[in-house]
């Protein structure tokens, strides 16, 4: 699943995609990995690149943000891309690790 926002960086006006990628391994655990990119630029952003939650690479992207000048205007998200229904709800349940205050 493909979602973007726009916002800024250091002020600067600017459009971030997120990109998450499931992969499930068995019935009984997922993975994930998830990419940061502004315009076309991927960003170096993550200390490791696959979690077994959802929640802890969005946690990771809140961290990266929070220390690099990143502000997400929440109300432009955007899905991108196709996406399998389950993604959604799975994302809106977790996204507020992302936007946390």
């Amino acid at each position: 699943m493909t979602l973007q926002y726009q916002g800024e960086q250091y002020g600067k006006s600017a459009t971030f995609t997120i990109r998450i990628i499931g992969n499930n391994l068995s019935k009984s655990s997922s993975n994930y990995q998830i990419d940061l990119l502004v315009g076309d630029k991927q960003l170096p952003a993550f200390t490791t690149e696959i979690h077994q939650s959802l929640s802890n690479c969005l946690k990771e992207i809140y961290l990266f943000r929070k220390y690099n000048g990143i502000k997400f205007d929440e109300s432009t998200e955007k899905i991108v891309s196709l996406y399998v229904p389950y993604d959604k709800v799975l994302y809106n349940h977790n996204k507020y690790a992302l936007f946390r205050a």
